[in-house]
């Protein structure tokens, strides 16, 4: 019990602050039906919790043995993210809540997956800290640990989509459009830094 806590808790420290992921989800409960913006936190959770178990079986180890590895991360990280956070602020497409937005299945997936997998973020620190995590467990404690990190994915982003879903009615497809601006924004700024971590990892 008490490894599940632990497990839960970091994931909970490590979800929660304001990245592409919750980006991402919160433009889903904001301009999206309810129906689709529960979709889209649930594509979000499997990819959050498959990165998760791979980053605590083993490719957190990968990335802390080779360097080449970890610049490749980086950049090629960088250039996604940069990329979503310019369509996201050039997009004509605002929705408000009232109106059925019906995103395509396949691309929901899609950018619900990149926002993940190709997070240098996740992909670095996360692995890593999971990895370190898995190297001090015993077998026994393993499982309930990242059960534990599971469930907060699934906490977080459901309680986020439910509690930003419930206020989409108080926001304009206007103040959408701005917030979708500001969030791309954000996710360019990201990017930058990200390309800017990988030219002081390759100087």
């Amino acid at each position: 019990m008490l490894a599940y806590l632990q497990g839960l808790s970091l994931g909970l420290a490590y979800v929660a602050p304001i990245g592409v992921q919750n980006l991402f989800v919160i433009n889903a409960g904001l301009s999206q039906p309810q129906a689709a913006a529960y979709r889209t936190a649930l594509i979000v959770i499997f990819f959050d919790v498959t990165l998760a178990l791979a980053g605590f079986f083993g490719i957190g180890a990968l990335i802390e043995h080779s360097e080449l590895i970890r610049k490749g991360v980086l950049l090629a990280g960088s250039l996604v993210v940069m990329y979503m956070g310019l369509r996201l602020m050039l997009s004509r497409e605002v929705a408000g809540p009232a109106i059925n937005v019906n995103i395509p299945l396949m691309k929901t997936i899609g950018m619900a997956c990149v926002v993940t997998w190709f997070n240098p973020q996740a992909i670095i620190d996360g692995t890593l800290m999971l990895g370190a995590f898995a190297a001090t467990l015993s077998a026994q404690q393993a499982t309930p640990f990242i059960t534990g990190v599971e469930t907060a994915s699934v906490m977080w982003f459901l309680g986020v989509t439910l509690v930003v879903n419930a206020l989409a009615h108080k926001f304009n497809p206007k103040i959408i459009g701005v917030l979708n601006r500001v969030c791309g924004g954000i996710i360019v700024l990201y990017g930058i830094k990200l390309l800017v971590d990988f030219a002081m990892a390759v100087l």
